[in-house]
């Protein structure tokens, strides 16, 4: 299956933290900007930056991030309530490039 790895905790180690949620790596910035997120997690070098993760979380854990010079899309859903996540998989299921993967705690 493409998109984000389902094992990522346990096949990517964590390269550090953002606004509160943890980033699995790799990270090489601009072009790699590994996973943000654990139990509400987005792979950054997947997200097409499209909005339908924001639009359809009841929640708002997402908000904008800029990412320039990243060749998928110049700004990525980020996960910064990842707290407030009701795994309600909204977000999930409409991702295009799947790109975000929910694991309830």
């Amino acid at each position: 299956m493409a998109g984000i790895d389902p094992d990522f905790q346990s096949n990517r180690q964590k390269a550090g933290e953002h606004k509160g949620h943890a980033v699995w790596g790799p990270v090489e910035p601009p072009t790699k900007l590994g996973i943000h997120g654990s139990s509400t997690a987005v792979d950054f070098d997947l997200c097409v930056g499209d909005g339908a993760c924001i639009d359809a979380c009841p929640e708002n854990v997402y908000e904008w991030f800029e990412t320039p010079g990243h060749p998928a899309s110049e700004k990525k859903a980020d996960p910064v309530r990842e707290e407030s996540c009701i795994y309600c998989m909204a977000c999930e299921s409409v991702c295009p490039p799947v790109a975000i993967k929910i694991t309830p705690r």
